[in-house]
């Protein structure tokens, strides 16, 4: 009896083919709720507490992939140093641990804030680490790298120290390879033109 009611009725049959299909894929659910920019995600700092990285709304960022134990390392001096320079203007660095270069971040996110604070006397924020390419791979950094939601710097994750330059609308702008350092002339010039923007 049910069968001729719901063949009687193919609105409702479609409605619950809906439902049903919500329940098994809600995230199919949310697709229109898609990220439109760097904005829009949530990390955790290195402290394990949930960021909105909208909260830096308005600012210029410069999200950096690091490592404790690789050649580039010392590119935390540099990070530091462009980060006290710009800081008042509006620039906030963030780092993004990652070990998928040469396993040259294994430490915890303890380990890794002791030697952010010692060795380097990092002040800029620090985040949780994460994976920034292949399985696994966080959210904000698939929708860095990836063609279809950013598409004029897309491309996977090559080494420690990537550098994605991000205006103050939470749109990206510019992309550094790793071994560009902070303090290089291009880096300098291009964030000092987002920073001009307001």
């Amino acid at each position: 009896m049910l069968g001729r009611f719901l063949l009687a009725c193919p609105l409702l049959l479609a409605l619950g083919l809906a439902v049903a299909a919500f329940a098994a894929n809600p995230a199919a659910a949310a697709d229109d709720k898609k990220p439109a920019s760097v904005l829009d995600f949530h990390v955790k700092d290195i402290d394990g507490a949930d960021v909105a990285l909208s909260k830096y709304q308005g600012k210029v960022l410069l999200l950096v992939n690091t490592a404790s134990q690789c050649g580039l390392t010392p590119q935390y001096k540099g990070l530091e140093e462009v980060y006290k320079k710009y800081k008042d203007q509006g620039l906030e660095v963030l780092a993004f641990p990652a070990n998928e270069f040469g396993k040259q971040e294994p430490g915890t996110d303890d380990e890794i804030k002791q030697f952010c604070s010692t060795k380097y006397n990092v002040t800029f924020p620090l985040f949780s680490k994460i994976v920034v390419k292949g399985q696994g791979i966080h959210p904000l950094y698939q929708y860095l790298t990836n063609e279809s939601t950013n598409p004029s710097y897309a491309g996977p994750i090559g080494w420690n120290f990537a550098k994605f330059l991000v205006n103050r609308k939470g749109e990206v702008v510019a992309r550094f390879d790793p071994k560009t350092t902070p303090e290089s002339p291009e880096v300098q010039a291009a964030l000092e033109k987002a920073l001009a923007e307001k």
